[in-house]
């Protein structure tokens, strides 16, 4: 057996099953390394020790009783201190204000994970809201990288792929309106999927539309494609209560090919080094090219291409700030329902660059709103451009390697790629204009730069989850990487 810290959920979920180890023993471990190793990644803001050794308990007593069991039956998984709520479980969304919050419901797919059998141990550390692609707040501090502890995880699931990548826990659960679930897989050396919109149903109220610009989707973050994809199967599924919400899929999607290298074989890969004009750091830039030479070497067919965007990164970085300006504007409409007016009473306990994205939104009229999706619809053109005749787009998923961390609680992103002015909050990420379209999309290892993890970034067609899967199963195959992480061993 592999070392525990860092065995994979399918085996454990497998063991489990059959009776080889219990739910409270697992659970026991995992609590133990989490209490013993987050204080070096800062990844947990809340250790659920009471519910979850009371969900082992509960999930041992139904497999003695010979109960059916779910795909997660006793696997220990953490959730996103976000909008990802459990009824009893605090939840600060890295928020001064929210301090000490704890919600009285369960959201959606955190409910579907605790179905499958999941047992969850902790929430973890995010960004305020979720604004930008590093996880660093006023309340919890920076989310540290395990291959690099000076360094940021990414974000905003940052505090999330931090938890697998130190071998704390087999899975996280993150959430993607930017990159949030693909940025710090690609800095924490993990596999992490944004899947289409729609295909994880989220019951969001008041606005049950509120997800939609941009397309916010919630994934897993795993070390290998199998547990993601035995997660998101276990999360996925359409609900009556969410509009968008897509039909099952029609294939399990936990089930890879059985020979994950075939899929190369004759894939129509569409290639692009910069997504159409963001800079790239040449160490990224290197790692990922020697990726798509793999896949080249395996028998994909790579064509690089042209991506036509209808505007600079700049000007599409704005474009994402202001649309996830109004999404968190009516966020915070929602948080009134709970007691708190934070643009009311909180402004001034709100971090600046947050408190100026939602004031942003406030002052823009509904046509300007409407001009903004305009543009976004250009973007979704030609993201269908170059899909067109292919299998999957692949490009890097970040410009950068991991940042370092600030120590007052405001760690962003570079203002400058290669002399190149960027964005601080996004506009180093490859990652947003796939918000924008829906597409299925992931971050696959690609390889280590100054001993730091690089993502190699595979969108599918609409709709395509199962492709993503099978591509990024098939590059784990011709590129592992289980080995890479600190501690996990030869």
């Amino acid at each position: 057996m592999s070392e525990p810290s860092f065995e994979s959920a399918t085996a454990l979920a497998a063991r489990l099953r059959s009776g080889e180890t219990t739910a409270v023993e697992v659970a026991e471990d995992c609590l133990r390394r989490i209490d013993a190793g987050n204080t070096q990644v800062n990844a947990f803001t809340v250790v659920t020790h009471d519910l979850a050794m009371q969900q082992a308990r509960d999930r041992d007593r139904a497999l003695a009783a010979g109960a059916p069991v779910g795909p997660l039956h006793g696997v220990p998984v953490a959730i996103k201190d976000l909008f990802d709520l459990r009824a009893g479980v605090p939840g600060t969304f890295g928020s001064v204000p929210l301090k000490g919050f704890t919600p009285d419901t369960t959201t959606s797919y955190v409910q579907r994970l605790e179905d499958a059998g999941a047992v969850i141990v902790g929430k973890t550390n995010a960004p305020e809201f979720g604004h930008k692609g590093v996880t660093d707040n006023l309340v919890s501090g920076p989310t540290r990288n395990p291959f690099d502890l000076t360094r940021n995880a990414g974000g905003s699931s940052g505090g999330a792929a931090a938890a697998v990548a130190a071998g704390l826990v087999p899975l996280a659960q993150g959430t993607d309106g930017g990159g949030s679930v693909r940025i710090p897989a690609a800095w924490c050396g993990l596999f992490g999927i944004k899947p289409s919109f729609g295909r994880v149903a989220e019951v969001a109220r008041p606005d049950a539309f509120i997800s939609s610009s941009p397309f916010v989707s919630a994934g897993p973050l795993a070390r290998s494609v199998g547990d993601a994809a035995l997660m998101l199967s276990a999360m996925a599924g359409p609900h009556p209560r969410d509009p968008f919400s897509l039909p099952a899929s029609p294939v399990d999607l936990a089930a890879l090919p059985a020979d994950p290298a075939s899929v190369l074989r004759g894939l129509r890969v569409a290639w692009s080094p910069d997504l159409g004009g963001f800079p790239v750091d040449p160490r990224v830039a290197a790692v990922a090219a020697r990726a798509v030479e793999a896949m080249a070497a395996a028998g994909a067919r790579v064509e690089q291409v042209d991506v036509r965007l209808p505007a600079d990164q700049q000007e599409l970085a704005a474009l994402w700030n202001r649309l996830m300006g109004v999404l968190y504007a009516d966020s915070l409409e929602g948080v009134k329902a709970w007691g708190f007016d934070l643009v009311r009473d909180h402004l001034d306990e709100l971090s600046p660059a947050f408190r100026d994205i939602v004031l942003g939104a406030l002052d823009r009229s509904a046509m300007q709103a409407r001009a903004d999706e305009r543009l976004r619809s250009l973007v979704l053109d030609a993201v269908a451009d170059v899909l067109q005749g292919v299998d999957v787009l692949v490009t890097p998923t970040l410009a950068v390697l991991p940042v370092a961390n600030r120590d007052d609680g405001t760690t962003t992103g570079p203002s400058e790629v290669g002399g190149v002015p960027v964005d601080p909050s996004i506009g180093w990420c490859l990652t947003y204009p796939f918000n924008f379209t829906g597409h299925p999309a992931a971050s696959v290892p690609a390889g280590l730069a100054d001993g730091l993890p690089v993502g190699l970034q595979v969108v599918g067609q609409r709709h395509d989850d199962a492709g993503v899967l099978a591509v990024g199963a098939a590059l784990e195959a011709v590129l592992p990487w289980a080995t890479t992480y600190p501690g996990a061993g030869a």
